[in-house]
């Protein structure tokens, strides 16, 4: 199984559905809540070149966001890489 880290905020309904994607998947995930953490928040940045939460990391690799993450799904090859 591969390892699956989620950086979000409390607020974002994306972060929501990321995670509770990964919950019907039965994944196991962590979760990081940047949330007034302007250090990771520019760390984020400078890794994904995103300023937008979820970003979801697997295996430390940046998949991307929410979009992101359904395509995949969309595709099939969400399954592959878990």
């Amino acid at each position: 199984m591969p390892k699956i880290t989620i950086y979000t905020t409390t607020y974002c309904p994306y972060c929501r559905a990321a995670k509770a994607l990964f919950k019907n998947k039965k994944v196991k995930f962590g979760e990081i809540n940047v949330e007034g953490d302007e250090e990771k928040r520019k760390w984020l940045r400078e890794t994904t070149g995103q300023k937008t939460v979820p970003q979801i990391f697997i295996d430390d690799k940046p998949i991307g966001g929410y979009q992101e993450l359904v395509g995949l799904e969309q595709k099939g090859e969400l399954d592959k890489i878990l």
